[in-house]
């Protein structure tokens, strides 16, 4: 139950001429990037290409609708999407589990409010992760929070 309170609640939105182009959200381990498709696409019109610091997505025969590079590094290998609901899912292993994410794709930052409280929301996630027996969603910092990936000498890899 704890765990599932400090998971992401709300995802951040890229918009361009007030049409959503993506959303996303993060974990510590995973940065997932929801896509909308047109209406009647399957998933093997779909052309997507994951590689470890850029991403393609459009539909086959046309140029690509995304050809960008990631905010971060990934693991392509253990990365992959899914077609759900008129929706291209892409989740995106993270290859430095607990660095916090400023955007999902380069370019795209959110603005630093949120940084601030998507970091907060990571280092909970953290702690909550190493100490299973207690419930940190109703914690708060008082001040800017550490980042998850570096504080005190770093996160395990289990």
């Amino acid at each position: 139950m704890c765990a599932e309170a400090l998971a992401p609640s709300e995802r951040h939105k890229f918009t361009h001429n007030g049409r959503v182009i993506y959303e996303w959200d993060q974990t510590l381990t995973e940065v997932n990037i929801y896509v909308p498709v047109p209406a009647g696409v399957r998933a093997k019109d779909l052309a997507i290409d994951i590689q470890s610091t850029h991403l393609k997505i459009g539909i086959k025969g046309n140029p690509p609708y995304l050809d960008i590079d990631f905010a971060g590094k990934i693991k392509a290998s253990e990365s992959y999407w899914t077609l759900e609901d008129g929706s291209a899912n892409l989740q995106l292993s993270k290859a430095e589990k607990g660095e916090p994410w400023i955007a999902a794709l380069a370019g795209h930052h959110v603005d630093p409010l949120k940084q601030q409280a998507e970091q907060q929301r990571l280092m909970l996630e953290r702690f909550q992760q190493e100490h299973p027996g207690f419930d940190f969603s109703g914690a708060q910092f008082s001040g800017q929070a550490p980042n998850p990936r570096t504080f005190m000498g770093g996160m395990s890899e289990q």
